[in-house]
């Protein structure tokens, strides 16, 4: 399996994108490294569950937790699998893989605090260039803000990444030079993963890994921050 890391330049794929959710679920799934424990955000960071590595006896490679208290968590659950007891926080059905184990919520939040957690993958309204995240709240007066435990992962998990579109539907980017919206996180932010492209963060300059149905050369025309390539 190659991932990301393994790459030594920016790979361009003008001819097919931008990614689907499911599509971009299986590239971030890829990249996490083996063994990990992981956090995956509510919305679409939970598809990447079912994207998951395997290992040659059928294992996943890496440990899901969820903060409302489950560690070992496997893909999402269907038909006869589904037990309405047995969710991730965003209150999806899920499966639990061999050796699983529940604890209390406070526990939970516990090890997302103290730092036990090697990654987590969240949504966002915005990310900035220099890793700053905002996600729970629009900043609208009509919004309906969602803390949940965004704040608690972006500080304590070791390595925090994002899954979103590149552009919002009125087409303004989400990868900016300053958010806008409420922050969620300072300087949290490590990599960016978009149905266009995947970037670094936290730098002086925005690095472009990997593109989807769009160049280097577009990029620069529609977002407003510095850009480089590997």
């Amino acid at each position: 399996m190659t991932t990301l890391d393994d790459r030594s330049a920016t790979i361009e794929h003008l001819d097919r994108g931008p990614l689907t959710m499911d599509e971009l679920a299986e590239v971030i799934a890829r990249d996490i490294p083996e063994g990990s424990f992981v956090n995956l955000g509510i919305g679409q960071p939970t598809k990447i569950a079912d994207h998951l590595p395997r290992d040659h006896h059928g294992s996943a490679t890496v440990i899901l937790h969820t903060e409302n208290g489950m560690l070992g968590m496997g893909p999402a659950a269907h038909g006869d699998d589904v037990d309405a007891d047995l969710t991730n926080a965003g209150k999806v059905p899920v499966t639990e893989l061999p050796g699983a184990s529940y604890f209390h919520q406070a526990d939970s939040f516990a090890m997302m605090r103290g730092g036990h957690l090697d990654v987590c993958v969240l949504g966002a309204y915005q990310v900035a260039a220099d890793g700053d995240l905002a996600n729970w709240h629009t900043g609208r007066s009509d919004a309906i803000p969602a803390v949940g435990g965004a704040m608690d992962l972006a500080i304590g998990a070791k390595d925090v990444l994002v899954m979103m579109t590149l552009f919002g539907k009125d087409g303004s980017p989400k990868l900016v030079p300053t958010c806008t919206y409420p922050l969620t996180g300072v300087g949290c932010v490590s990599r960016v993963y978009t149905d266009h492209g995947v970037f670094e963060v936290g730098g002086p300059t925005v690095v472009v890994r990997e593109t989807w149905g769009i160049g280097v050369a577009e990029l620069r025309e529609r977002l407003a921050v510095p850009l480089a390539t590997r």
